[in-house]
């Protein structure tokens, strides 16, 4: 039973099925296994806080100006066409029938012709603006194509069991503070997940450190607007810890940390 349960956990079948990418019989074998497996079920739930986390690193809200142009083209579609207003023949006199047909036909085949040219330079601007969708489709679609893949990416090094998980929580100086790191030391990669920074004065900003055996190295700094982001900073060889620090935000990013500085701190793990 424990081989069979290792062989499925191996198969990279319950990645998949996080992802949706297996079959329906695949689907029942994997459904079949949460129920039977307490491991299972708990590294299934893994899966998905992992993916809920991407999910919300990658939230795109659509653009504001959608609605409006949306609006526009519905009332442009639905306007009247302008009616030519003729004036009535003068009554003094008889005009031979033939000359009254041969009037309104002219006035029918410029009325045809002019509807027809407007047709054709609107069908002419549809077109254009179709060819103008397509390519910005086209765009958008390698742009997702590209976001999609960086995803699938970072959701295979959160789920690497290289990958190691630290929690950095705040001091009495910043009690609400909280950021993930995960670090693998084998794909030499470093994440960072800022779940909520207080805020700070103008002057002040978050930075995070790598503690190596004779210095502190700069690994950049944590803003608000990159809450629940994933950023990758560097990945420090040997390093021994993790810390924040409020800094002034004139001071350089070479500078050393001051121990006083420090809101958050955590021991790597050297094996």
């Amino acid at each position: 039973m424990e081989n069979k349960l290792q062989i499925f956990m191996e198969s990279g079948l319950l990645d998949s099925y996080i992802l949706g990418t297996t079959t329906p019989n695949e689907n029942l074998e994997v459904e079949s296994y949460i129920a039977e497996f307490p491991e299972v079920e708990a590294e299934f739930e893994r899966l998905q806080n992992n993916l809920e986390i991407l999910a919300k690193a990658h939230t795109v809200k659509a653009p504001k100006f959608i609605l409006d142009e949306v609006i526009k083209e519905i009332a442009k579609n639905t306007e009247d066409q302008p009616v030519i207003q003729l004036s009535s023949a003068p009554t003094h006199s008889r005009t031979p029938w033939y000359s009254i047909a041969a009037s309104i036909a002219a006035l029918i085949f410029a009325g045809m012709s002019l509807l027809l040219y407007k047709q054709n330079i609107s069908l002419a601007h549809e077109n254009q603006v179709v060819v103008d969708e397509i390519f910005d489709l086209r765009s958008d679609i390698e742009d997702n194509n590209n976001k999609l893949e960086n995803v699938m990416l970072q959701f295979m090094k959160l789920n690497n069991p290289e990958t190691e998980k630290y929690v950095l929580r705040g001091n009495s100086r910043a009690k609400n503070l909280k950021t993930v790191a995960y670090i693998n030391a084998v794909d030499k990669t470093s994440m960072i997940d800022v779940v909520s920074l207080p805020k700070l004065p103008e002057n002040q900003t978050y930075q995070i450190w790598a503690e190596l055996q004779d210095r502190m190295v700069n690994l950049g700094i944590l803003d608000e607007s990159e809450r629940n982001k994933l950023k990758t900073i560097p990945y420090m060889e040997n390093a021994l810890g993790l810390s924040i620090t409020i800094e002034p935000k004139s001071g350089s990013p070479t500078d050393n940390a001051h121990t006083d500085n420090s809101v958050a701190e955590i021991t790597l793990k050297n094996d």
